[in-house]
């Protein structure tokens, strides 16, 4: 996943797949994905330079996304097991892969 002129950390690359092979991924839509992008910038930063900062801010984010099973059980999501997870499944709205929004962010 390119990154300008930088690769993404290879724990940042192995958050983002974990992300959209996850359950949730089903839930996402298509405007969530300015914001995942925002997280994953955040956990890329985190595991170049960690910070309690960037820990808690990520802590945060995180939790918009059911990413975590308190921040499931705030949302009212639910996990379906085995078949009937399978029957549920709707394909997970893929990530972009040709623009990389960072590249014409900026810091305010």
């Amino acid at each position: 996943m390119p990154r300008g002129d930088k690769e993404w950390h290879p724990l940042t690359r192995a958050f983002w797949r974990d992300i959209w092979r996850s359950p949730m991924a089903s839930e996402f839509l298509q405007s969530d994905l300015h914001a995942l992008y925002l997280l994953a910038d955040l956990v890329d930063r985190y595991w170049t330079s960690p910070s309690t900062t960037l820990a808690a801010e990520i802590r945060q984010q995180r939790q918009c996304f059911g990413l975590t099973p308190i921040d499931r059980r705030r949302l009212q999501w639910e996990i379906a097991r085995g078949e009937e997870a399978e029957r549920k499944k709707k394909p997970p709205v893929p990530p972009p892969t040709a623009v990389d929004p960072r590249s014409f962010l900026t810091a305010v």
